[in-house]
């Protein structure tokens, strides 16, 4: 995998190549290729994800990235304001 996070702008490319086994026979060799590539790309406000703080996770066949929040960009809880 290669992730990139540029001008707020997060990129997710993969290139993979499976080569199957060697079949040898007394006649003939066979040999087999497969190709397979993708690529993603998310825009998020340069106001709302910390870019200094995404990390990314490759655990049992999946890809987990975490992009947290600047701490202005957090919903503020309601407040209460008495009336006098």
């Amino acid at each position: 995998f290669q992730i990139e996070l540029h001008k707020n702008v997060l990129t997710i490319k993969c290139e993979m190549e499976d080569k199957a086994e060697n079949a040898e026979n007394d006649n003939f060799t066979r040999r087999e290729f497969s190709y397979r590539s993708f690529r993603r790309a998310f825009n998020f406000s340069d106001r709302i994800v910390n870019d200094a703080k995404v990390e990314a996770k490759y655990e049992d066949g999946i890809l987990k990235i975490l992009l947290p929040k600047k701490e202005e960009a957090k919903e503020k809880p309601a407040r209460l304001i008495k009336i006098k």
